[in-house]
């Protein structure tokens, strides 16, 4: 690692992103590697089961990033052992789902000073911060919902409501989700499944009849909300976003009262050290608050708003950047 004048990142991955790393334009970490590059930063990579401590010492195992006609590649010789805390910023997007091994990887920055270094989202508060679980923060403009592992309390709350999506508590991209309604004959079946035989809670919400149309993923950085939006389509034969694919996107546009929900929403999270999140809402309601790697589908945004929306999002990362580091940062071009 360099010891000139250029800000060090680190970006913690997900497998599945190292895998297909180059051209991955889909990705929001592709983006930001890009752009960050762009802009004359050292960038490096790495994977969840990359990170260790040695004693007290959190470390990674590191590749270093580059770009070469206009895309991003990554040195694979073999991976350099770097501490975490030397980064000057760290971005900790790996995917769901949250479980022991994840946890772990949040584990790891309990050995970071985090005054030394800048981590976005903070894995210490994702540890404290369950998607779905915790939507109950913000009650207020949340569905009707339970959340348990009893199916008797599951199904009363179907037949109160005659319509609910079911969905585990720690995976992403609506996978396990299942809608239910009265009339469904195998509950019993559905139930018993996704609560792992009544040992496993899930959350119950209320089925929102606007989901047909599509929820909107509204965009946030520290306290900002962008007005930049987009909404996903129920994918073919599905009652969710379930496919990423170009004809499942439109344009949208925020209400005021979605701009105001969601910078209440992006305040409270800002407090706690969750500084990007992606909100899903539908008929005014949020239904998920992304904290772990939020997509912000900047390419669908960029298609349809023919802007270049990846401009707009690093003038307030960085900015974001500055603030937590109490200085201005110089960017080398």
């Amino acid at each position: 690692m360099s010891l000139d004048l250029k800000q060090t990142i680190l970006f913690i991955i997900d497998d599945l992103e190292l895998k297909y790393f180059e051209f991955n334009d889909l990705v929001t970490n592709f983006w930001l590697i890009k752009e960050f590059l762009e802009r004359n930063y050292e960038v490096f990579i790495a994977i969840k089961s990359g990170l260790m401590t040695e004693g007290c010492i959190a470390k990674a195992n590191c590749y270093e990033a580059y770009l070469k006609s206009g895309d991003i590649f990554y040195k694979k010789d073999e991976p350099k052992k770097y501490v975490i805390e030397e980064f000057d910023i760290v971005f900790f997007r790996p995917d769901p789902p949250v479980d022991i091994d994840y946890i772990n990887a949040c584990n790891v920055f309990d050995f970071v000073d985090h005054e030394k270094t800048v981590i976005i989202n903070n894995p210490v508060a994702i540890k404290n911060f369950n998607e779905k679980f915790h939507l109950n923060y913000f009650s207020e403009f949340a569905p009707e919902n339970i959340v348990t592992a009893n199916a008797e309390e599951i199904k009363d709350f179907v037949r109160t409501n005659q319509k609910a999506i079911i969905k585990p508590l720690n995976r992403c991209f609506g996978s396990g989700v299942y809608y239910v309604d009265t009339q469904e004959r195998n509950i019993n079946t559905i139930i018993k499944n996704v609560t792992n035989d009544g040992k496993t809670m899930v959350m119950v919400q209320k089925y929102l009849e606007g989901a047909i149309g599509g929820d909107k993923r509204v965009l946030i950085v520290g306290e900002h909300v962008f007005d930049e939006c987009i909404t996903k389509l129920p994918g073919k034969d599905d009652f969710k976003f379930s496919v990423h694919s170009d004809k499942y996107f439109e344009t949208s546009v925020l209400t005021e009262e979605e701009k105001k929900m969601a910078q209440n929403v992006a305040k409270r999270l800002n407090a706690v050290d969750l500084y990007m999140a992606g909100l899903d809402v539908i008929d005014g309601k949020i239904i998920e608050v992304n904290v772990t790697s939020p997509c912000y589908f900047i390419r669908e945004i960029n298609a349809h708003n023919h802007e270049k929306f990846q401009d707009v999002l690093m003038e307030k990362l960085i900015n974001l950047i500055e603030q937590k580091q109490g200085k201005t940062l110089t960017t080398i071009c």
